[in-house]
């Protein structure tokens, strides 16, 4: 059987998965306009955050790039940016930023319209609808998996993710790179304990010191706020899940990477540089690490959860994996594969990789994720501002 997928072809060789039209809003005070609009055309979904004014320096700068990202992921074919018209992060930048991946953008302000909020959501309907019937236009062909890219997610880790989900999702990432793809590994404070092994694996001395100065800075920073970052870590539910030091969750995080080599390590966001496995700095939130990974441009997360989680994202789909039996009876619901036969079946890591892929596929191909069947689509972006110091922005 070939490697293929079905996608979405769109300009600078991108391929999306989903062919969805994204109304972004610019600002929090446009929130429920961008929700109106989006409830009002077909395959729309409402972007929306409680940001983009008052904001300054690196922070303002991560805000609009990751939110610009967004709106360029393959899986968007065309985006409305909704402003109020007043903030600093203004809709006219947001897509001229957007525009630059070639596709479909429009943008309004609340302030320029005579009807304020009620007349934009009218034209925005109008816009929206006109540009979801070109969508339709868009037919899927096949595209090999050099075209993709994977993001690598973990939440609610308990004591047997690291040794069941998490070592299958690894196996799913090397494969994906062998096909010429791309996977990204974020949540860069789980990575502390194991730091060493994954600088064995760096492609360079450059790529070893990217992976290493972010972590110590980040931790000589907390510290210096009287905060030991390693005492709160693992987290409550980690704990209560089995997991007794940073460095065991540590270990369960980065499995699901693989062995492949790492091509460097990437801002919160930023657009991986080539193809190969990549790094990315952000500090373990669910939310904020699949919204920075679909920003960067990945148009499918696998999220492995030990303690089980119902989270996912607007605009990639979100392929829950769990090895917990007991978690995969009660959060079924939520769970779309089912990697707790390691130990109830004794199926091994490859046999559950092997089923992982198909699903992998037929996700690409089209196949709704739970989370994308129960509407669960969440946002939340990194605030730089909490973590100033060198090696992040």
């Amino acid at each position: 059987m070939s490697e293929e997928f079905m996608g979405y072809e769109r300009p600078k060789g991108k391929v999306g998965i989903r062919n969805k039209i994204a109304i972004l809003s610019s600002v929090s005070c446009v929130n429920h306009v961008a929700e109106e609009i989006a409830k009002k055309v077909d395959n729309a979904v409402a972007i929306t955050h409680p940001l983009g004014c008052g904001q300054f320096g690196p922070d303002f700068l991560n805000v609009q790039r990751t939110l610009a990202g967004l709106g360029k992921n393959p899986n968007i074919f065309g985006t409305i940016v909704v402003g109020l018209g007043c903030e600093n992060l203004k809709s006219e930048d947001l897509a001229k930023n957007i525009r630059r991946a070639k596709k479909p953008v429009e943008f309004f302000n609340v302030q320029d319209f005579n009807g304020g909020g009620i007349a934009l959501i009218e034209e925005g309907i109008k816009v929206g609808s006109k540009m979801a019937s070109e969508a339709k236009e868009v037919k899927k062909e096949p595209f090999d998996f050099s075209h993709l890219v994977l993001g690598l997610e973990c939440g609610g880790s308990d004591s047997i993710s690291g040794i069941t989900a998490n070592p299958v999702v690894g196996v799913i990432s090397d494969k994906v790179i062998e096909l010429g793809g791309t996977s990204i590994l974020p949540e860069f404070t789980e990575w502390i304990g194991t730091e060493h092994l994954l600088k064995d694996r760096a492609v360079s001395e450059k790529v070893k010191t990217q992976i290493d100065t972010p972590l110590q800075k980040f931790l000589e920073t907390t510290m210096k706020a009287g905060i030991d970052f390693r005492g709160i870590q693992p987290s409550p539910g980690n704990i209560k899940g089995g997991l007794t030091t940073i460095e065991e969750k540590s270990l369960g995080t980065i499995a699901k990477a693989g062995k492949a080599p790492i091509q460097g390590v990437l801002k919160y966001s930023q657009t991986p540089k080539g193809k190969g496995l990549w790094l990315m700095l952000e500090p373990g939130n669910d939310i904020e690490s699949m919204t920075g990974m679909a920003a960067a441009g990945a148009q499918v997360v696998i999220m492995t959860t030990g303690r089980g989680s119902p989270v996912g994202n607007p605009i990639v789909p979100v392929i829950k994996s769990c090895g917990n039996p007991q978690t995969c009876d009660w959060l079924r619901c939520h769970i779309d594969m089912d990697a707790s036969k390691i130990i109830t079946e004794q199926k091994s890591i490859q046999e559950i990789a092997d089923e992982m892929w198909l699903k992998l596929k037929a996700t690409c191909n089209g196949e709704l994720t739970l989370a994308e069947q129960l509407g669960f689509h969440d946002i939340a972006i990194w605030r730089y501002l909490a973590f100033p110091f060198p090696g992040i922005v």
